[in-house]
């Protein structure tokens, strides 16, 4: 396992995701949250990582690996985990440790340092709690693009407000996320993601399943 960080000192570490609130993560997030608020259960996360994931892959705010660890990836891949917060890289590293993997602590808002190219790159559960509108936020799909080889996948789950329905609780849970800076999906459309990944990529496909947008995107 290697590791480097390119994150400067003074970047929060995202308190909110400590050793303690990853023990409690996995059952939280997709086991609560992700079949009765966001309703877009594990297996269906699951199923996409399998059906997207390559030899050379590039995963973007790990969590706590939950979804690398179930995806079956081919013989001697190369798996590279990037995040600004050390306790999900330790955690998620820990967890795929059969894969030996590169250990990046960067931001996916800044200039990559240099990786790749990879065949994949995977964000799951990234973009809605990067700061900024969603235009903003497409900053992080300039530098992946930079890093990814051609023919590339990109590929990733966000979940998105605007013109989706959204039921009383799951409202309910992002205002309150989104007031303590857990969430910064207030005005996070689907339109505004598929529009900036068709400004980006040659071939995009964005769906909804329940108030998750899960994307992919081809680099020409």
């Amino acid at each position: 396992m290697s590791s480097q960080s390119h994150a400067p000192k003074s970047t929060a570490d995202y308190a909110v995701l400590s050793p303690l609130t990853l023990f409690f993560y996995d059952a939280w997030v997709h086991g609560f949250s992700d079949r009765f608020l966001w309703r877009c259960p594990l297996h269906e996360l699951l199923a996409f990582y399998h059906r997207n994931v390559s030899a050379s892959h590039l995963d973007v705010g790990v969590g706590t690996g939950i979804l690398l660890d179930r995806t079956p990836f081919p013989a001697r891949s190369a798996i590279t985990l990037m995040d600004v917060n050390t306790a999900c890289l330790e955690t998620a590293a820990r967890r795929i440790a059969r894969h030996t993997p590169r250990i990046v602590r960067a931001s996916v808002l800044a200039p990559l340092p240099a990786i790749g190219p990879f065949s994949s790159v995977g964000l799951g559960y990234l973009l809605h709690c990067l700061p900024g509108s969603m235009p903003a936020k497409a900053v992080a799909f300039d530098h992946l693009k930079a890093a990814m080889a051609p023919g590339a996948r990109l590929f990733g789950a966000t979940i998105v407000q605007g013109s989706v329905p959204t039921p009383w609780a799951a409202r309910r849970v992002m205002d309150f996320y989104n007031a303590r800076g857990i969430f910064a999906n207030r005005h996070d459309t689907v339109e505004d993601l598929e529009a900036a990944l068709r400004s980006r990529f040659s071939a995009v496909d964005v769906r909804m399943r329940g108030q998750v947008a899960l994307f992919e995107a081809t680099h020409a």
